[in-house]
């Protein structure tokens, strides 16, 4: 994600509790949290506020705060934006809560912003907007929406560079609101929430403001605390203007913005606009309220300044669009932005962090090599044979053109960076910052020259794909299809997750389902892939949509009507879940959506699930979209209310789920905990029924890695139940990062917890936009987490660049046994990584100039030996005596292990961290061969 630079010191603190400017010939009286005019009759909006669909309901409100504050204000219509200019020539410009922006919109928000526009938003800003939309956005507000609390929270004051909103008593109070991720540079925070960590409530930049709740409704803030930012933040930047700029207008923009508000009659809304849409079998998505387990009906809105159509919003992929984590580090090379200290620490941060990764893949590599008796003159012959495109065309001049000896080579690259990195501090203290920016990327791009990508490092891990419905309709036939399998075998991947449902359709002629996919016909491409599959000693896993019931976008591609709800919900309409607005498919979103709480829907896809795995010898099932879709609670964007649901709910409570709210905490618990177990308890279900059909079957399931308690809040997926539960073998979190210091912050937090049980985590990363050396490097930092394996999504973007990678360092190797899979073999795997630990703890000890006791040396071997014969014998013929002399024998060593490595720790603390991360994996396989020995009949 692109990254908001840091705001400049405030040298200016307001003294008085009145200070009189002169701006542009006219009088204006300044306080800490008012601006009042003094002349009226020549004085001019200071704010322009955008009115837009998504406020539209919220706008009374909204107006009602703005008049309260005495300033002059026009509005701009968002749908009359299409240039810079139409963002007007005001100097500050308030967002509030619009979570849809066009490409067009945002580009020319950037354009108007690099003119000297200032940025005030509120609320989940561009959470519905594209990709693309998203990313730039959190570059311009310095952060971005991460979640909704679920509670009203007090908000705090912190230190940051504008010490007078400290002391602003009114600034501060409860809110309901959500957690607001800034960027790691560029943005600060000055009031946090007084919860656990203190989450930012505020993100500030030296060009905008972001409030972390809804401003201008009473459910979110209080009106007093909501003006009292909105003026904090505008006699913010104007007091950091100098007093020539103070009042001169953005240069291009439009003046014409209207500084009244006319509402329009009552009745003719945002929510009131258009008729309903159609429904299968020509019932309406809204029928009557007067039946109690009918869909909730649409509700009229406040008036609204003018009635607007309704814009739906751009739509990509759900993965991407609601994964609001995929962010990257974008260091604009001729950015003169001011870097603080906070910054510099975390750009030098990072290098040593990727200095670390190239550390650990040219170890991995030395260590295989010298167990195979690579010689030098065979490593040099690679240096030269690939350098990966998306880093031959980086204009870098390295220190040295010539290589030598492959250590000599690394070391000087290494040495350079540090030179670099230990510069970075001087040229920011010069105020050199585009200097410094050039010098950074200059270090990454040699670092990322540096990795080994020609030689095989890969031990036995998960390597995993999705294989895509566009990419098996584009096969073909069974010759397609294999040319795509002959191309991943290459590669050393060894499972495939086939999309096997879609939409509502079958990639196969099924009994059961009421139509396979119209885009194929006469072919059925699971018979032929589990073949191919098995062909070439690969796993076939059958990828489904779970309660997701179909796809607009895929509507489009097969020309059917953009309301079509898919082939069952066409069949059974009564099977279909509700927004808390009687929508099928919720505002901004293209999936119509299942009632988990159905019970034909469950034994639908129970049926439809054992069809594919008695039919098909598929090793595996993977779950998609197993969750309700995404909502946001505090805004009013609710879903679940399927009629089982309710009629279920209210047996339960004498309740009509439709009328409660979070302000009734006790009972809104109540509702979200109802739909999370129908989720739960359906996993079991899956899990218990078709391991009776095929007790070896590997059952996986796609996540979200958001926060556990905020996905249970907004897509009721509580994934940590499934693993400890042993539901499933496989938690694969679709963590889609543009940048690998990004995933690794995003990966952490379920990495290291202990709520998994025995199930393998296989981190998800998106190809789509990544260059090829980046992917490199998140493979890197996945073998360097105590992780299985990966997962790619998706084979459509799997490139020759890539592949050519995958085959120098992971392909498959001639030999006469097949290397083990952790998840089907997991003892055999961890005996073979434990051994390739032992042969870097070999090559390090032979080659590190540290001086270490021979004595030391002795006992550390002698320890580890211990801990390899049992893994061995526990490899050769399990049995639960030898796992638990395994076991015993890990956790012995573990626990000595920072001890033996006491001088290593001062020296390459990254590398110890990393062969700890790897004793984890070898522990958490240990515990799933366990779980997998004690479930076989």
């Amino acid at each position: 994600m692109r990254h908001q630079e840091k705001q400049k010191d405030i040298s200016l603190k307001i003294k008085e509790a009145r200070k009189l400017f002169i701006l542009s010939g006219e009088i204006v009286i300044l306080n800490f949290l008012s601006i009042l005019p003094v002349t009226a009759a020549t004085e001019e909006p200071v704010l322009s506020v955008v009115y837009g669909q998504e406020n539209a309901n919220q706008w009374t409100g909204i107006t009602e705060r703005l008049q309260a504050t005495g300033m002059k204000y026009c509005v701009i219509p968002l749908n009359d934006v299409k240039s810079s200019a139409d963002w007007g020539d005001r100097r500050v410009l308030f967002l509030p809560n619009v979570e849809t922006l066009t490409p067009t919109q945002a580009i020319a928000l950037e354009e108007w912003m690099s003119k000297g526009g200032r940025l005030i938003a509120s609320g989940p800003v561009g959470s519905l907007s594209s990709p693309g939309v998203r990313q730039l956005l959190r570059s311009l507000l310095g952060g971005y929406w991460g979640f909704s609390l679920s509670d009203t929270e007090q908000i705090k004051p912190t230190k940051t560079k504008i010490p007078q909103w400290a002391n602003q008593t009114e600034l501060f109070g409860k809110v309901r609101g959500g957690v607001v991720i800034p960027n790691d540079m560029g943005a600060e925070s000055p009031a946090v929430w007084n919860s656990k960590d203190n989450p930012a409530a505020v993100v500030t930049t030296e060009r905008s403001t972001f409030l972390g709740w809804r401003w201008g409704t009473d459910t979110a803030s209080a009106a007093e605390l909501d003006n009292a930012w909105l003026k904090a933040s505008i006699n913010h930047y104007f007091t950091a203007l100098a007093p020539s700029n103070r009042m001169k207008k953005i240069a291009g923009g439009s003046p014409n913005c209207s500084t009244t508000v006319a509402a329009a009659p009552r009745g003719q809304g945002a929510g009131e606009q258009g008729s309903r849409e159609q429904g299968a079998g020509g019932q309406r998505s809204g029928s009557s309220p007067s039946s109690p387990l009918s869909p909730p009906p649409k509700t009229a809105t406040a008036p609204i300044p003018r009635a607007l159509p309704i814009v739906k919003p751009p739509s990509s992929q759900e993965a991407i669009d609601q994964l609001e984590q995929s962010v990257r580090l974008d260091v604009a090379p001729n950015s003169n932005e001011p870097i603080d200290s906070n910054q510099a620490i975390a750009l030098q941060q990072e290098l040593e962090n990727l200095i670390g990764r190239v550390e650990s893949a040219h170890l991995a590599v030395s260590a295989d090599e010298l167990n195979e008796g690579v010689g030098i003159s065979e490593r040099k012959q690679h240096l030269d044979t690939y350098t990966p495109q998306s880093v031959k065309e980086q204009p870098i001049e390295l220190a040295s053109t010539k290589l030598g000896e492959l250590a000599t080579s690394k070391e000087q690259a290494l040495a350079q960076v540090r030179v670099i990195a230990n510069k970075l501090p001087q040229l920011i203290a010069q105020k050199n910052y585009a200097l410094a920016r050039q010098q950074w990327l200059t270090a990454k791009t040699i670092l990322w020259q540096q990795f080994p990508v020609d030689r095989r490092l890969a031990q036995p891990e998960i390597r995993a794909v999705w294989l895509d419905r566009g990419t098996i309709v584009r096969a073909g036939s069974k010759a397609g299809l294999a040319q795509i399998f002959d191309r991943l075998a290459q590669t050393g991947i060894n499972t495939v997750f086939f999309e096997t449902v879609n939409a509502g359709y079958t990639i196969y002629p099924s009994q059961v389902a009421k139509e396979q996919n119209p885009l194929i016909r006469g072919w059925d491409p699971l018979e032929d892939a589990v073949k191919l599959a098995h062909e070439r000693d690969m796993e076939l896993h059958a990828w489904v949509w779970t309660f997701a019931a179909g796809n607009q976008r895929h509507n489009e591609i097969i020309n059917a009507s953009p309301n079509y709800p898919g082939p069952v919900l066409a069949a059974h309409p009564d099977w279909a879940n509700y927004d808390n607005l009687g929508n099928m498919i919720p505002v901004g979103q293209t999936k119509p959506f299942f009632d988990p709480a159905n019970p034909e829907v469950r034994q639908h896809l129970l049926k439809l699930y054992e069809e594919i795995v008695t039919r098909y010898d598929v090793d595996g099932l993977q779950l998609d979209y197993i969750r309700y879709p995404f909502q946001d609670p505090s805004a009013g964007r609710i879903y679940g209310y399927g009629k089982a649901a309710r009629a279920q709910f209210q047996q339960l409570t004498g309740i009509d789920p439709i009328n409660i709210s979070p302000s009734q905490p006790d009972l809104w618990q109540k509702w979200t905990a109802f739909r999370t177990e129908k989720v739960d308890s359906f996993v079991a279900q899956i899990s218990e029924q078709l391991r009776k059909k095929r007790p070896n079957l590997i059952l996986s399931v796609a996540v979200f890695p958001l926060p556990e308690q905020e996905r249970i809040q907004k897509i009721q997926q509580n994934w940590e139940t499934w693993a400890r539960r042993g539901d499933v073998d496989l938690i694969v979190p679709m963590t889609y990062a543009l940048d690998t210091s990004r995933f690794q912050r995003l990966a952490q937090p379920w990495i290291a917890s202990k709520q998994l049980g025995a199930t393998l985590l296989v981190p998800g990363i998106r190809l789509l936009s990544l260059p090829t050396i980046g992917t490199f490097d998140q493979l890197q930092l996945v073998r360097d987490l105590p992780v299985s394996g990966y997962a790619l999504f998706a084979a459509e973007n799997f490139n020759n660049e890539l592949q050519k990678v995958f085959i120098s360092t992971q392909g498959r190797v001639q030999s006469t046994k097949s290397e083990p899979i952790p998840h089907r073999q997991p003892f055999q795997t961890a005996a073979i990584r434990y051994t390739a630990l032992q042969r870097e703890w070999k090559f390090v000890f032979q080659n590190d100039p540290l001086q270490r006791p021979a004595q030391k040396i002795s006992d550390f071997n002698n320890q580890a030996e211990v801990l390899r014969s049992a893994l061995n014998q526990l490899a050769a013929s399990p049995s639960p005596s030898k796992l638990l002399v395994a076991k015993a024998s890990l956790t012995r060593f573990q626990s000595q292990f920072r001890v033996l490595m006491s001088q290593e720790i001062k020296s390459n603390s990254y590398q110890v961290k990393v062969w700890e991360n790897r004793l984890v994996t070898i522990e958490r396989l240990l515990r799933y061969g366990e779980r997998r020995v004690q479930m076989r009949p």
